[in-house]
C-alpha cells in the first residue's frame, strides 16, 4: 500500500490560523501507518504541495511546480553535529562526505557520472540538528536521481580505504574554514553563544578527533540514524506525486528496506528551551589579516516561535541590504566598514542573533558601538510608518524571488517537516510578514538588545582589546 491520501478538507490534520485564507497547516510527529496525504494549493502560482507516511514511516514530500522542465530531490535525516556522542565529534559530517564514496551497487565514480550523464548536479550539507543528501535534474531524469540517493542513503559501505583517504579531505576542509577568518568568527561567536551545549560544537569536527575515530564507530552511527521512519524525501518541480511515492518505494525495497513493515514515522526534537548560558564579553582571536572580523549578539529564537516573523523584519531594517541602519551609518555615514549586516538563526530549542562588521583593528570598539546603538535605537523607538512598509515591501520581493527555483522549494519543505511539522506556503508568508508592527519589532528589540552579551573579535592585534 502506498498510504491513504487525504484532502485536509476531508479530513486531515489540524489546521492552525483563522478563516478561509489560513494556510498554515500543521503535520503530525507520527502518523497512522497507513499515513496521509496533506493538499495545500497556492494560489499565487498554482502550485501543489503533498505529502505522503509510507507504512514504514518514510515521509514523502513534493511541490509540483507548473511550467517546471526540472525537479530538485532531497534525502533528509534528522542527524546533526548536536547528535555526536563523545569522542565522535565531526563524525556526521564525515559521513556525509562518505556516503559519496560507493555503495554495494555503485562506486564512487558511477554515482558521480549518473548526475553527470543527464547534466544534473549532486551535493550534500550538513546542520546542527539535520543532514541532506539532494541533487537536482532534469524531470525526465528523476527516477535515475531518486534511486541514486536512495542507493547512498541506504547502502553506504564506508570502505576503510575511502574512509583513510576521506579523512584526510576533511582534515583540509578544517584547515580551509579556520584560515578564513571571517568563517572562524562565526565559527567562535557560535561557540560563545551556546557555550556549553551541543550546539557550541562545530560541526566539520576538530582535527584531533576526525584524526582518531575509527571506521566502526561512524558505521555505528550511521546504521543508528539512517533508517526508514528517520528518512523524508522532498521533491520539487515538474512532477506527478504518485510517481515520486512509487519511486521511493521502488528504491527502498531495492535497498532491502520493506516500505510496508509497519513503524511510526521519527518524532521530532524536543522543543523545550534550552539553558543558555552563554561566554559573556569578548573573546579574541589575533591573526595575521589586514581586517578585523567583529560579531556582536547572542541569544535568538526558536525554530517554532511566533516572533519569527518580526525577527525578519527587524533583520531587514537593520542589517539587511544597503538601505538597512546598519550599511547606512556604519558604512555610507561613517565609512568605518566595507561589509555590515545583521543575521539570525534557530534550533529546535535554541537560536542566535548576531551583527556583523568588518573593519580596521583600530575600529573595533567605534564600530562595535555603532551596531550596539542602532539596535537599541530600534528597541527605544521601533520604526516608522515608512520604514515599516519599505522592509515589508522589500522582504515580500525577496521571499518571491528567493522561491522562484526548484531548489529553495525543495528545502523550504525539508525544513519545515523536520523544524517545525508546519507548511506555510507563499501567501500564508507574506501575509504574516505584512502582520508585523512596529511595536512587535520594537519589544523584540529589546530582548535581543539585553541579550547581546557575546562579542567575538578576529583579526590583527585582537587580544589587545578590553573587555
Amino acid at each position: 500500500m502506498t498510504g491513504v491520501h487525504l484532502p485536509l478538507e476531508a479530513g486531515g490534520p489540524a489546521e492552525h490560523g483563522s478563516g478561509a485564507d489560513a494556510r498554515l497547516r500543521a503535520y503530525p510527529a507520527a502518523d497512522t501507518a497507513a499515513g496521509f496525504t496533506h493538499v495545500v494549493h497556492d494560489d499565487a502560482d498554482g502550485a501543489v504541495v503533498m505529502r505522503t507516511v509510507l507504512p514504514c514511516g518514510t515521509r514523502v514530500l513534493t511541490e509540483k511546480m507548473p511550467g517546471q522542465r526540472s525537479v530538485s530531490v532531497g534525502f533528509w535525516v534528522s542527524l546533526g553535529s548536536r547528535d555526536e556522542a563523545p569522542g565522535m565529534l565531526g563524525s556526521t559530517h564525515f559521513l556525509e562526505h562518505l556516503l559519496f564514496k560507493g555503495t554495494a551497487r555503485r562506486s564512487s565514480l558511477e554515482i558521480a557520472e549518473a548526475f553527470d550523464r543527464v547534466g544534473g548536479e549532486s551535493n550534500a550539507f550538513t546542520s546542527h540538528e539535520h543532514t541532506c543528501y539532494h541533487a537536482r535534474v532534469l524531470s525526465e531524469a528523476l527516477p535515475m536521481a531518486v534511486d541514486v540517493l536512495a542507493d547512498m542513503f541506504t547502502g553506504a559501505v564506508l570502505d576503510p580505504e575511502e574512509f583513510d583517504r576521506e579523512r584526510g579531505v576533511i582534515l583540509e576542509e578544517i584547515a580551509m574554514d579556520r584560515d578564513d577568518p571571517t568563517d572562524f568568527a562565526f565559527e567562535q561567536f557560535n561557540a560563545q553563544v551556546f557555550h556549553g551545549l551541543a550546539l557550541a560544537r562545530p560541526i566539520a569536527g576538530t582535527p584531533e578527533e576526525i584524526r582518531g575515530v575509527e571506521r566502526d564507530a561512524v558505521w555505528r552511527h550511521y546504521r543508528s540514524a539512517y533508517r526508514p521512519e528517520n528518512l523524508v524525501v522532498t521533491v520539487a518541480g515538474g512532477l506527478d506525486h504518485e510517481n515520486v511515492v512509487t519511486l521511493v518505494r521502488e528504491s527502498l525495497a531495492r535497498a532491502g528496506w520493506d516500505p510496508d513493515a509497519a513503524g511510526d514515522a521519527g518524532a521530532r526534537r524536543p522543543a523545550d528551551p534550552a539553558p543558555l548560558t552563554p561566554l559573556t564579553g569578548t573573546r579574541s582571536f589575533d591573526r595575521p589579516v589586514e581586517q578585523a572580523n567583529v560579531v556582536v549578539g547572542g541569544a535568538g529564537l526558536q525554530s517554532g516561535d511566533d516572533r519569527r516573523f518580526a525577527m525578519t523584519v527587524l533583520n531587514a531594517a537593520l542589517g539587511g541590504g544597503m538601505s538597512s541602519r546598519l550599511f547606512h551609518t556604519i558604512r555610507e555615514q561613517k565609512g568605518l566598514a566595507y561589509s555590515t549586516f545583521s543575521f539570525s538563526g534557530s534550533y529546535s530549542d535554541a537560536g542566535f542573533f548576531g551583527m556583523y562588521a568588518g573593519c580596521t583593528a583600530d575600529r573595533v570598539d567605534q564600530v562595535s558601538g555603532l551596531m550596539r546603538e542602532e539596535l537599541d535605537r530600534l528597541a527605544q523607538d521601533g520604526m516608522a510608518a515608512a520604514e515599516l512598509a519599505k522592509v515589508e515591501g522589500q522582504l515580500s520581493g525577496a521571499t518571491v524571488l528567493a522561491l522562484e527555483d526548484t531548489g529553495s522549494r525543495m528545502s523550504r519543505l525539508g525544513s519545515a517537516e523536520l523544524k517545525t511539522g508546519i507548511f506555510m506556503d507563499v501567501d500564508e508568508s507574506l501575509r504574516r510578514i505584512r502582520a508585523v508592527t512596529s511595536r512587535d519589532v520594537q519589544d523584540l528589540a529589546a530582548q535581543l538588545s539585553a541579550d547581546a552579551v557575546v562579542r567575538t573579535v578576529v583579526g590583527p592585534r585582537a587580544t589587545d582589546l578590553q573587555e
